[in-house]
């Protein structure tokens, strides 16, 4: 099942996507999923990121391929915060900050929490998670490089796109991702690559941080990343998800 969230006028409504359509359920996707009879069109309806999350947690380091020759791989999964302000949607744009210097894309699946979870064990995990969805965790390298803390390199406005549709049945062990930029692959990986599990990072979490419904748990990215300029299109799709595409635009004077 994949299920989304748009706006419609003024309203905010969450909803079953079948093809083109999204049918409108009562409650929000946290509960029956009954639908109310309404539906709409992708033309009839904005398409907004899948949650509104409390919190954001991203696996750092979790890839062979992104550690490079001279990182031992960690020990344990290595989480960071990324402010849910700097969260955004399908098809809204990337913004470049003027004075950020290098900025990257950095595909990767993204677990979203279904309920209230806190000191799970692995094998309790997927009872807490609603689905998976796509996002790009966009990074300034410099930033990254040369600040005491992440809080802009990781949290600057729009660097957290998440979508576009949160996909209920998939296995996390099992799950691919590819990332494109101006539709040249970038990067490709399945979580079956990861070096800590889906399932080992959202218990690990879990274990100092209590993680609320619709929060999103980034779960690391492979591979070398682009760095973006205005112009580009970043295309992530994970596998039974869909596309999340977003636009890279320089920062407004």
């Amino acid at each position: 099942m994949l299920l989304g969230r748009v706006r419609v006028g003024r309203r905010t409504l969450s909803g079953i996507v079948e093809g083109d359509t999204i049918h409108i359920v009562r409650g929000g996707l946290f509960g029956r999923l009954e639908r109310t009879g309404e539906s709409f069109t992708a033309r009839e309806a904005t398409l907004l990121a899948p949650t509104a999350p409390t919190k954001v947690v991203a696996i750092g380091l979790n890839y062979r391929t992104h550690l490079g020759d001279d990182r031992d791989a960690p020990g344990n999964p290595e989480p960071f915060l990324k402010a849910p302000s700097s969260v955004i949607g399908a098809g809204e744009p990337i913004v470049l900050p003027a004075d950020a210097g290098r900025v990257d894309e950095e595909g990767e699946v993204v677990a979203v929490i279904g309920r209230r979870a806190r000191n799970l064990t692995e094998d309790q995990v997927d009872d807490y998670v609603l689905g998976y969805t796509g996002g790009n965790d966009v990074s300034a390298r410099h930033w990254q490089r040369d600040d005491l803390q992440w809080w802009r390199a990781k949290s600057a406005d729009s660097f957290t796109a998440v979508g576009p549709f949160i996909a209920t049945d998939l296995d996390p062990e099992r799950i691919g991702l590819r990332v494109s930029v101006n539709g040249e692959v970038v990067q490709q990986a399945t979580t079956a690559d990861l070096i800590h599990s889906v399932r080992k990072c959202i218990a690990w979490i879990s274990r100092s941080m209590t993680l609320e419904r619709g929060d999103l748990v980034f779960t690391g990215t492979p591979g070398e990343t682009r760095q973006l300029q205005p112009g580009d299109s970043v295309r992530v799709e994970v596998e039974g998800v869909g596309f999340l595409v977003n636009p890279v635009v320089a920062e407004s004077a």
